[in-house]
């Protein structure tokens, strides 16, 4: 790894953490999670010894981001492509048929408060109508922005969701639902939570496949920010 690649990391303290962890963020980023008391310079080490992993895992998400690449000027939802159109003084996205409107200039934050407001208003419906038909229900529902964590729901019924998940195909969304809807019955993943989700999803093997595969590249864009610049 040249050295300029073998600097550009980033570190992270964790009270959780047990060991150094080396991830390549879906944009190629390297991200170094140190435990707490770890010396800094484990991060160098680490990027050090797993350079040549760290070279793999970035061209195996260039060639996934390839993959399901969209078109230029265009940001991805739900399997489907809107077509960014800045407007002066515009300061929100907002969506118009398959257009969606952005600010001119850096418009990201602001796409991305639209994809937050957009993944409530179809996740909300959906988790609805999966938790009706399970006999089941939720306490809250929250949307989140992790890179990495798609869904959660804790013992107290909370269900949390990814509004990257809007960059997927719908059937990954709507299979990522049914997955914790199915945590409100069965919240590990024993044999009789997947049998249970292979009774109402029979094909989640697909998108949950899809999900292990491309997950990292569900990103915003680079264009998405300069789309009006």
């Amino acid at each position: 790894m040249p050295d300029a690649m073998a600097r550009a990391y980033t570190v992270r303290r964790s009270q959780r953490a047990r060991r150094v962890r080396v991830t390549v963020e879906g944009d190629g980023a390297v991200l170094v999670t140190l435990p707490r008391r770890a010396p800094a310079r484990a991060a160098a080490d680490a990027v050090r010894e797993l350079a040549p992993w760290i070279e793999r895992r970035r061209r195996s998400l260039a060639r996934a981001a390839a993959e399901v690449g969209g078109t230029p000027g265009t940001v991805p939802y739900l399997g489907s492509e809107l077509l960014l159109a800045p407007q002066r003084g515009r300061t929100r996205a907002h969506r118009r048929g398959d257009v969606l409107l952005v600010p001119e200039g850096d418009a990201g934050d602001a796409i991305e408060r639209w994809y937050r407001r957009a993944a409530r208003a179809e996740i909300a419906p959906r988790l609805d109508a999966a938790t009706a038909r399970a006999g089941v229900s939720y306490t809250r529902l929250t949307i989140r922005g992790q890179r990495t964590r798609w869904a959660s729901c804790s013992e107290s019924g909370a269900m949390s969701f990814n509004w990257r998940l809007l960059l997927a195909p719908e059937e990954v969304l709507d299979y990522v639902i049914e997955h914790e809807v199915c945590h409100l019955e069965v919240m590990d993943h024993s044999g009789r939570f997947w049998a249970l989700l292979e009774s109402r999803v029979p094909g989640w093997r697909e998108p949950a496949a899809w999900l292990r595969r491309y997950g990292s590249t569900l990103l915003l864009p680079e264009t998405a920010r300069r789309s009006a610049a």
